[in-house]
């Protein structure tokens, strides 16, 4: 997620939002009060929680990756501890801040909403575990589940090289990259072909009608999917035939169909 802070229309000057930390420092503890969040510009931060005393890792987050966004919404406590593991920059966005950027970058809303969607669902799974309501298989999945069966017919090779991604068996198949923020990982995982970190963490999707493909860009994709060399719309279902070429971001594939 690239930052981009306004001021009455403007560009504003970053500086005053730059917050420079040691790798250990300690950006705040648990139950502390808060009004900012934080955007990590470069460096690595790790969130920990206490649990009986002691200290567990939740995430550890990296550039463009964002914490700390719930004692803007709510004004609340700080849930957990963010401490650097590197030297880290980050931005710090207070509430005014924070309402200019949902104004001009809609992929910082739309991974918030996932990210709260996904805590929804987490504590829905805990209140039906103790309540003793059986869920069915297909409730019970989600998105920390491995993939299904992968096709052996239905990929995507990177052009550059590497092993090829094979397409879900059933349902879509999702593109990008992990998510720790959220918590979303995709079926297929760009980031070691990304290293200039084009790829949205969830980018687009692969549907499968049959025996056909479509790709789908998602909400709040940065840097666009191309097929062919033509960028596709948000939204828009794109047909997919042996041979096209796929974009997404700066990361070229290329769809194939093996034939049995």
């Amino acid at each position: 997620m690239k930052v981009v802070v306004k001021q009455g229309g403007a560009p504003a000057d970053l500086d005053r939002f730059l917050l420079e930390l040691k790798a250990g420092e300690v950006i705040f503890e648990e139950g502390d009060a808060g009004d900012e969040m934080f955007v990590i510009q470069s460096g690595t931060v790790e969130i920990v929680k206490k649990r009986k005393g002691v200290e567990k890792p939740l995430a550890t987050l990296e550039k463009g990756d964002f914490f700390g966004e719930m004692s803007i919404l709510e004004n609340l406590p700080r849930t957990a501890k963010a401490r650097a593991v590197t030297d880290v920059e980050l931005v710090r966005i207070d509430q005014s801040t924070f309402d200019e950027m949902l104004r001009n970058n809609g992929e910082i809303a739309v991974r918030m909403l996932r990210k709260l969607c996904l805590r929804l669902r987490e504590t829905t799974q805990l209140l039906e575990q103790s309540t003793g309501i059986r869920r069915s298989i297909e409730e019970s999945s989600d998105i920390f589940s491995k993939a299904g069966a992968r096709h052996d017919i239905y990929r995507l090779v990177p052009d550059a090289g590497g092993d090829d991604f094979f397409l879900n068996q059933e349902g879509d198949t999702t593109v990008g990259r992990v998510d720790p923020v959220t918590g979303i990982r995709p079926d297929v995982d760009l980031t070691s072909l990304d290293s200039q970190r084009s790829v949205s963490r969830r980018h687009a999707k692969v549907v499968r009608l049959g025996s056909e493909f479509e790709v789908v860009e998602d909400i709040g994709t940065m840097n666009g999917t191309f097929v062919n060399d033509r960028r596709i719309a948000t939204g828009h279902p794109v047909r997919l035939r042996d041979g096209d070429k796929v974009r997404f971001g700066l990361v070229d594939l290329t769809f194939r169909v093996t034939q049995g």
